[in-house]
């Protein structure tokens, strides 16, 4: 090993930035995962309580429902992003003009690099009740609907709005993995009178079982990240269907300084997502011979 460092120095130079980075911003902070069983305040003194915040945690009506709105809106998010740009990726594939699918392509992917704030406030200017969607609504005779304040509307505008944002951005890797698709499974299934709707049946969607597999457990390794893109677009009249786990730690924590409850419930999530992740990852190795992780 030294003398692999030794030899290429000017490498691992280049990658002291990226592995500082990750030691002193993801390992460093595990080392606050011991506050779970302590009983913190203010002054930074500590009694260790064993698991009496978990128990709380489970016990608290405000996790619970944190919890299972987390699972409904990730699930919901995952289904529709990769429904969405599965469908987009397979439509781009049948584009022939390559200039056309460019500037879709560019078009769909920009939303992406855009910031939650700005995204929050795009959406607050289209469907607040002087927006355009309400404005539109008034001119054909209804009453203005409050998106952001009614429980129901506002998790239909949150998907979309996820939706919006990342699916174009998603689609690249299916479109990644069709570029490398055989032309000549096309050319063989034409000759065979194959449609185009066949050889997507039969070539396309197959090939990209491996990818939509792959995907989908990265999907569920970040089920419950869910945390900026709900900050910005939420409020205390629609908690009830938009206050996830994160945003409850954060409230918790930051906002109510219960600094030992809110780190147990952090690490709770992160087991939970951990579990999920190898859940997964087993259930492909059953289908498929072959782990991914």
């Amino acid at each position: 090993m030294k003398r692999n460092i030794r030899k290429y120095k000017v490498f691992y130079l280049f990658l002291l930035p990226g592995f500082l980075y990750f030691v002193v911003f993801h390992y460093l902070p595990m080392l606050g995962l011991r506050w779970s069983f302590y009983e913190f305040d203010l002054r930074g003194v500590g009694e260790f309580i064993g698991l009496e915040h978990f128990k709380t945690a489970l016990a608290s009506e405000g996790f619970r429902r944190a919890f299972w709105n987390t699972l409904i809106l990730s699930s919901a998010n995952i289904a529709i992003q990769m429904t969405a740009s599965i469908i987009i990726s397979l439509l781009l594939n049948e584009v022939t003009n390559q200039l056309f699918k460019r500037g879709v392509q560019t078009i769909i992917y920009l939303p992406h690099f855009l910031s939650w704030p700005v995204v929050a406030s795009v959406f607050v200017l289209i469907f607040s009740q002087g927006g355009m969607v309400n404005a539109f609504v008034q001119k054909l005779g209804g009453e203005p609907i409050y998106f952001f304040g009614d429980p129901v509307w506002w998790r239909r505008v949150y998907l979309f709005a996820l939706a919006w944002r990342e699916v174009g951005w998603a689609s690249v890797v299916y479109l990644a993995a069709l570029s490398g698709v055989d032309p000549q499974l096309y050319e063989a299934a034409w000759i065979d009178g194959a449609g185009r709707i066949r050889q997507a049946i039969h070539i396309t969607l197959p090939s990209l079982v491996p990818v939509i597999v792959i995907v989908l457990v990265m999907n569920l390794s970040k089920i419950f990240n869910l945390f900026e893109s709900v900050l910005v677009m939420y409020n205390p009249l629609v908690y009830s269907v938009a206050d996830v786990l994160q945003t409850y730690v954060y409230r918790t924590g930051i906002v109510e300084f219960r600094y030992g409850y809110a780190t147990a419930v952090g690490l709770f999530r992160s087991l939970i997502a951990f579990a999920l992740v190898m859940a997964s990852n087993w259930i492909v190795k059953r289908i498929r011979g072959e782990a991914v992780v």
